[in-house]
């Protein structure tokens, strides 16, 4: 399928986003940094290389802003510490990589690319993953380098709610991800989180499980998950999605029947981001606004926050010189 017109999409997290928790500057700078993410997966795309390079391109931004939970911005487990997940695929061959719970990766996207492409594994976690960031040069990070005082008071209000028992409402899946489709026609699907905030016991979600919140075939599309990652991984929700497709669902109605029936009966909140290899792109979720933004294969941008998707209070619309 060489020759395929190239499309990315990414998104920042679901979760409870509202208007009335939104400062306009705030929000201003959220978009801003959404439009440099997908518009640096993009150039990647249109200067002919893949769409795996192109899925790291876009989540390394977002993973070195404090605005979304990875990387720089991850949350704080209970015990104060980090521990980051990230993991990607591609449809080409279905290779993957991915790791868990390491503390002094800048950009877990980086290594779960590195575990993919360098090692005979799709996972390593916590100390070994570390170690074989060490043996492929990776500058380790001193863990306080990715304190954040916004994440630590999130910390400290999490705490007091459950001290006091009351409700924790706030669910935020700050999750970051990007799936690309190439020139050459192939897709590729990353995503990249902080976890859980206060998450205890070593927890990790889908993010960096292959079927759960990552999956990428050229024979169907490429997903990328952010929510309550214990019920995507019970789902296997982005692999079910990409076999619907595989079986012939068109990917808007598959992506829906997995985001807002499948997990919404099993009272999963979230939502994905997938592509399928016409280009083809869906963004469904069942929480109250995702951050997330688009470029179709006719350099079509679109940058939105809350549900109403596409129309003008909601997204950002334009278009992308080629």
């Amino acid at each position: 399928m060489t020759g395929a017109k190239p499309a990315i999409v990414i998104h920042g997290g679901a979760g409870t986003i509202t208007r009335a928790d939104m400062t306009g500057e705030k929000e201003a700078e959220i978009r801003a940094k959404l439009q440099e993410s997908v518009q640096a997966g993009y150039r990647a795309l249109m200067a002919g290389e893949s769409s795996s390079r192109a899925v790291i391109a876009a989540i390394n931004v977002m993973e070195d802003s404090p605005l979304f939970n990875a990387g720089n911005g991850s949350v704080f487990n209970a015990a104060g510490n980090h521990e980051m997940d990230a993991s990607i695929m591609e449809g080409a061959g279905l290779n993957a990589g991915a790791v868990a719970s390491v503390s002094q990766i800048k950009n877990p996207i980086d290594l779960a690319s590195r575990v993919m492409t360098d090692s005979e594994h799709v996972m390593l976690m916590g100390d070994g993953a570390e170690e074989f960031a060490r043996q492929q040069g990776f500058k380790m990070m001193d863990p306080a380098s990715f304190y954040t005082d916004f994440r630590w008071q999130q910390l400290q209000r999490i705490r007091a709610r459950e001290q006091a028992k009351a409700d924790q409402k706030d669910q935020w899946y700050s999750t970051v991800g990007a799936v690309a489709l190439d020139m050459q026609g192939n897709l590729a699907a990353g995503t990249s989180t902080g976890g859980t905030c206060n998450k205890r016991w070593g927890r990790v979600g889908d993010s960096p499980i292959i079927g759960a919140g990552t999956y990428a075939s050229n024979s169907s599309c490429a997903v990328s998950a952010t929510g309550h990652g214990e019920v995507f991984i019970r789902h296997v929700a982005a692999y079910n999605i990409c076999q619907r497709v595989e079986l012939g669902t068109p990917l808007s109605e598959a992506a829906d029947t997995v985001v807002n029936d499948i997990l919404v009966k099993a009272n999963g909140e979230g939502g994905v981001i997938a592509i399928d290899r016409y280009g083809n792109i869906a963004t469904p979720f069942n929480s109250e606004g995702m951050y997330r933004a688009s470029i179709d294969t006719g350099g079509a941008m679109d940058i939105s926050i809350y549900r109403e998707d596409g129309e003008a209070e909601g997204a950002l619309v334009g278009n992308v010189d080629h």
